[in-house]
């Protein structure tokens, strides 16, 4: 299997352990969506906090209150940390533009 077979698949089954995860805790998502909107409302009264740092301490905040486990190193990132972590962004990005 060449090399990036197998980082699709490692990447596949990560992504696969964490959807587990929140079907088997719901409440992962809502508690998520919130911390996110929390800090990007912060981050817009309180002035500029950079990309990296924003998302340290979301993952920083949901490791702390939720079972899913996300360094607050973005260096230390996995792909689906990554992946999630942009979701949320997305999500709270396109509910800020409805208002």
């Amino acid at each position: 299997m060449a090399s990036s077979e197998m980082q699709k698949v490692r990447v596949i089954n990560e992504l696969r352990h964490f959807i587990k995860k929140l079907l088997q805790d719901p409440q992962i998502l809502e508690q998520s969506l919130e911390i996110a909107r929390r800090a990007y409302r912060e981050r817009g009264e309180n002035g500029y906090v950079s990309e990296q740092e924003l998302l340290a301490r979301i993952a920083n905040e949901i490791s702390d209150t939720t079972s899913t486990h996300i360094p607050e190193d973005p260096s230390e990132h996995s792909e689906a940390d990554k992946l999630y972590l942009d979701v949320l962004k997305e999500v709270v990005t396109e509910e800020q533009a409805l208002y």
